[in-house]
């Protein structure tokens, strides 16, 4: 009978979704972050995968599709700081 190897100690995951997102380290806005930044790729990919065989179309809309893509992977690796810097608004005194 082969030796079973335990390589991670068990998670309690008793309370559902808030210890799932706790294990793996993003809250609720973290993940909706990643999410939009993924969607963000997605349409630049199909941007990409549609260019034109005019070369000077292609040019400007391929250059699109990868400032698209550089603004997908900026807001996944930096979405949650970005956001998290947004508070809530204040009033401003009148007079």
């Amino acid at each position: 009978m082969p030796k079973l190897n335990i390589l991670a100690a068990g998670q309690d995951l008793s309370t559902g979704f808030k210890d799932f997102f706790d294990t793996i380290g993003l809250t609720g806005g973290g993940l909706v972050t990643k999410g939009i930044a993924a969607v963000i790729a997605v349409i630049a990919v199909k941007m990409l995968l549609q260019l034109s065989n005019d070369p000077k179309t292609a040019l400007r809309k391929g250059s699109m599709a990868i400032g698209t893509l550089f603004v997908a992977v900026v807001l996944a690796l930096y979405g949650d700081t970005l956001f998290s810097t947004v508070t809530a608004p204040t009033a401003t005194p009148k007079g």
